[in-house]
């Protein structure tokens, strides 16, 4: 019967040694996301140039409301300040050439300011897709590894379980012939 013990205690050790490599396998992937979480929540510093910064600047005043009504007012007070003024006085007369060429001017180089800042968004935001599509690439990889554990573990299992049925059919028999042997003894 001894025997017997050593086997199951055998099968034991097995299944324990079995848990525990699953268990540093779940603790690997945890880390490994830990990591993963830790760049996506502390991305490396972007360099910015003073150029890059100025388009920035100018790209946030000039797309607001602000910048609108400001300009806006402006361009009223100029209106207004050069059709009141005897024509002597006027540095900008009707029809106003002088603003048009200004407003000309705020335009052409505010337009590819606001492209570089545009670009530079646009930059922003396909590393933030890439970003996503590396989560969701990782997220699939993680379901993948795990329905491999549950399949490997449920093999392991099957296969324990089929070596245990043995085992406990080998004992049956081994019942089997010490009953026999006892009813063969009360017998005689």
């Amino acid at each position: 019967m001894d025997i017997d013990q050593q086997e199951i205690n055998d099968i034991l050790n097995v299944q324990d040694a079995q848990i525990k490599k699953l268990h540093e396998i779940v603790l690997q992937s945890i880390k490994e996301e830990d990591i993963l979480v830790s760049n996506l929540l502390h991305p490396p510093a972007e360099k910015v140039t003073p150029g890059q910064k100025v388009s920035d600047k100018v790209a946030k005043f000039g797309g607001s409301w602000t910048f609108i009504i400001t300009f806006l007012v402006i361009l009223i007070v100029w209106i207004i300040y050069n059709s009141t003024l005897p024509q002597a006085q006027r540095f900008d007369p009707y029809p106003f050439i002088l603003m048009n060429l200004i407003l000309s001017c705020v335009a052409a180089l505010q337009a590819p300011i606001i492209m570089m800042s545009q670009n530079r968004t646009e930059e922003k935001d396909r590393m933030r897709a890439e970003n996503d599509y590396m989560v969701n690439l990782k997220a699939e990889l993680e379901v993948r590894s795990l329905h491999q554990k549950v399949d490997l573990l449920l093999e392991e299992q099957i296969k324990t379980l089929f070596e245990i049925q043995a085992k406990q059919v080998e004992m049956l028999k081994k019942l089997g012939a010490s009953l026999d042997d006892l009813c063969s003894r009360k017998s005689v």
